[in-house]
């Protein structure tokens, strides 16, 4: 699952689009010139996912209508079953995967069987909501799990219910029935095969303390499984320092434009700002190399300019003592290794040399 020698970048579209198809067009639009893997959406039924007046988050009364709800706010920012289609021809078209969260069971219906979409992305905020990850796993889709705001308690049990998904067709599903398929050699075999987790913090935008990249590590660690980071931080340097630590799987939220009006605007990246963020990821991972210490071949020519050889460092004559007076080091390199200048003190010269001319045997 996603184990590629390249990093798997998502553009985050959300629900920046504003309820727009024209924008939703122009985000694919910027996420195919950026160079992103896949752009993604959210699906949605505002009345399956949220109650009529469930508060919004701070980050969310900042950007939006102090006294408008929850529920008033993504109502607007639904995007129906034809707008998906046109959406998912428009990213055909223009040669990017098409992704989204679903937020119910309806959608994720949508997504996974309707649209066959080639894999399904959980956030954070659902990684409790036990009957959505049955259904995504029970539909045979690929995961990528999300983890804000949990502990590792939490992400067992999420991945519990996965691997029950996976393994456990029609079994009628309980906490025993999960931690039993999750402990079957079965069920860790699909969750190798299906899923990827996201260290994540769910903060809009994430103070850099609060990042906590290390837990990619823990996460790695604890499950065995591939590890990818979603960001939510200003700026562009803490996706890349994720994937100098081994995520695999970057998603970044992005908009055309910070000052739109809508809830997650000012915490996304403008398009400059996600091509150069795409540009840095691409040059860590080549950077990142192997492991093996060894020149590289783009500095091979570089030996004998940069290292030294054994020298004369005065006039020689055929059969005088090299001594530390008339031998030295100096460049250029591709003589006798100054790592031997003590072997050479006390041998004969067996010619005449110049001064600065390198010793030979």
């Amino acid at each position: 699952m996603l184990r590629t020698e390249r990093v798997y970048i998502i553009a985050e579209a959300g629900v920046n689009h504003n309820g727009s198809l024209e924008i939703a067009k122009q985000l694919i639009d910027v996420a195919c010139e950026a160079g992103a893997d896949a752009i993604k959406f959210q699906t949605f039924k505002a009345e399956k996912l949220v109650g009529q007046n469930a508060p919004k988050a701070e980050y969310q009364t900042k950007t939006t209508d102090v006294f408008e709800s929850q529920f008033e706010m993504i109502k607007k920012l639904e995007l129906d079953e034809t707008a998906h289609r046109v959406l998912i021809d428009y990213c055909l078209e223009k040669g990017i995967q098409f992704l989204s969260t679903p937020f119910d069971l309806e959608s994720v219906d949508l997504l996974a069987n309707s649209f066959n979409l080639p894999r399904l992305k959980i956030s954070s905020g659902e990684i409790t909501n036990a009957p959505l990850l049955l259904k995504a796993a029970r539909s045979g889709k690929p995961i990528i799990l999300s983890t804000g705001m949990s502990t590792l308690g939490d992400v067992e049990q999420a991945l519990a219910v996965l691997a029950f998904g996976y393994t456990n067709g029609s079994a009628i599903p309980s906490i025993n029935a999960f931690n039993q398929a999750y402990c079957s050699t079965e069920g860790q075999r699909a969750l190798q095969e299906n899923v990827v987790l996201l260290h994540c913090t769910t903060e809009y935008p994430t103070p850099f303390e609060d990042v906590n990249l290390s837990v990619m590590d823990t996460l790695s660690a604890a499950f065995g499984l591939p590890v990818g980071f979603s960001d939510h931080t200003p700026g562009i340097a803490v996706p890349a320092a994720a994937v100098a630590r081994g995520a695999v799987v970057i998603e970044k939220h992005f908009t055309l434009d910070k000052t739109l009006p809508g809830p997650d605007h000012k915490a996304s990246l403008e398009p400059d700002e996600l091509y150069n963020m795409i540009q840095a990821i691409r040059q860590v991972e080549a950077a990142i190399g192997n492991p093996v210490k060894s020149p590289a071949p783009s500095e091979l020519k570089n030996l004998s300019v940069a290292r030294k050889s054994l020298v004369a460092a005065r006039v020689i004559q055929k059969g005088e003592i090299f001594t530390e007076e008339n031998l030295t080091v100096k460049r250029p390199g591709g003589g006798i290794s100054p790592m031997l200048y003590w072997e050479w003190l006390g041998k004969k010269a067996e010619k005449n040399y110049e001064p600065d001319e390198k010793v030979s045997t």
